[in-house]
C-alpha cells in the first residue's frame, strides 16, 4: 500500500556516485519542504561520507531506509536502479527514478508494473522536463502544435580527448554510450511535442555515436545524433523544431540541483493528488522501448 504523504515528506536516497553527490543529495538536503531521511549505497563507506556531508544518516540495510521514508530517490546504474525501484514500490515508497529507468524493456516494464500494483507515484528525472526554461518551452511548443520536423544533436565529450569528467568512470555509460545516456533527454522533449514514436531507424557513427530518424504519431518526423565521444571543441546540445510557427530552438538551461528539486515537487504532488505525472515510470518504459529498437536497428546497420 502506498504511503501517505504528510506536510514534510521523508525522502531517502539510494546511490553515492558523482550524480548523487552533486545533484540528488544537495537538492534533498536543501529542499525546505522535505526531510532528507537517509542514504544507502552499495559501498557503506561512501554512504556514510555522503550522509555526513548532507546532514542525514547512512543506512546499511536498504529495507530500513524504505521503512524510514515515504519516497525514495534513486541514483544508481539503470539496471541496478530497476531492481531497487521494484523493492521500494513494494514497500509503499513513491519513487523518483533517474533516466533511463532501465536498459532492457523487461526491467523497465517490471518497474512500471510494480509502481502501478503498489499504487505509488513515480517520476523519472529527465532534466529537460524539470529545468524551468526547457520545461516551460516544451509545454508551450506542445500547446502550439503544427510541428512537422525536429532536429537534435547531443554531442557530449565525456570520452573526448582530455576529458576529466567523473562520469567517464561509469561502467554502464561506457557500455551503453550516448544512445542511452543522452538519448532519453531528446526523447523527453520530442514525445510530448511531436507525439509517440511509431517508427525508428538508426545507424551507428564513429565510436558510440548513433544517428536516429523517427516518425511520430502526429505525422511529424525527427532526427537525433547522439554521442559521448565528440571532441571537446565540438561539444553541444541542441534541439530545434520546424512548423507552422516557424523555427523554435530549445533554450539553454543550467542548474541540475534546481531541476531535481522541481522533480521532487512533482513527485510529492503526484503522491498527494493521485494524478500521474506525464514523466512517470510508464513514460520511462516507453523511452526504453524506443531506445531498444534504435539499438537493434543500429546493430543490423
Amino acid at each position: 500500500m502506498a504511503k501517505k504523504i504528510g506536510d514534510k515528506p521523508r525522502i531517502g536516497l539510494l546511490g553515492t556516485g558523482p550524480w548523487a553527490a552533486r545533484t540528488h543529495a544537495p537538492a534533498l538536503a536543501g529542499h525546505p519542504g522535505v526531510e532528507f531521511s537517509g542514504v544507502w549505497g552499495r559501498r557503506p563507506e561512501a554512504a556514510a561520507a555522503l550522509a555526513d556531508a548532507s546532514g542525514t544518516r547512512a543506512y546499511e540495510d536498504v529495507e530500513a531506509l524504505f521503512a524510514a521514508s515515504d519516497a525514495i530517490a534513486l541514483a544508481l546504474p539503470p539496471d541496478v536502479q530497476a531492481a531497487f525501484a521494484v523493492r521500494a514500490a513494494a514497500a509503499g515508497c513513491h519513487v523518483l527514478l533517474d533516466k533511463p529507468v532501465a536498459t532492457t524493456v523487461a526491467l523497465a516494464r517490471e518497474v512500471a508494473e510494480a509502481v502501478e500494483a503498489a499504487g505509488v507515484a513515480s517520476v523519472v528525472f529527465c532534466t529537460l522536463r524539470f529545468a524551468e526554461p526547457t520545461a516551460r518551452w516544451t509545454d508551450e511548443r506542445a500547446a502550439e502544435g503544427g510541428w512537422f520536423l525536429g532536429e537534435a544533436h547531443w554531442l557530449g565529450s565525456l570520452y573526448g580527448t582530455g576529458s576529466a569528467s567523473a562520469y567517464a568512470a561509469s561502467p554502464w555509460r561506457r557500455e551503453k554510450g550516448g544512445l542511452w545516456d543522452v538519448g532519453p533527454h531528446v526523447l523527453s522533449v520530442y514525445l510530448p511535442v511531436l507525439g509517440d514514436v511509431t517508427e525508428v531507424t538508426a545507424v551507428p557513427g564513429p565510436d558510440d555515436t548513433h544517428h536516429l530518424v523517427l516518425r511520430h504519431a502526429s505525422g511529424a518526423s525527427s532526427t537525433a545524433t547522439l554521442t559521448l565521444s565528440a571532441p571537446p571543441e565540438a561539444a553541444e546540445a541542441a534541439l530545434a523544431l520546424y512548423g507552422t510557427g516557424g523555427r523554435a530552438e530549445l533554450p539553454r538551461w543550467d542548474g541540475a540541483v534546481e531541476a531535481f528539486a522541481a522533480a521532487v515537487d512533482a513527485l510529492v504532488t503526484a503522491a498527494r493528488t493521485g494524478e500521474p505525472h506525464a514523466c512517470d515510470a510508464r513514460f520511462g518504459l516507453r523511452i526504453t522501448e524506443i531506445l531498444t529498437e534504435a539499438e537493434r536497428h543500429a546493430a543490423r546497420g
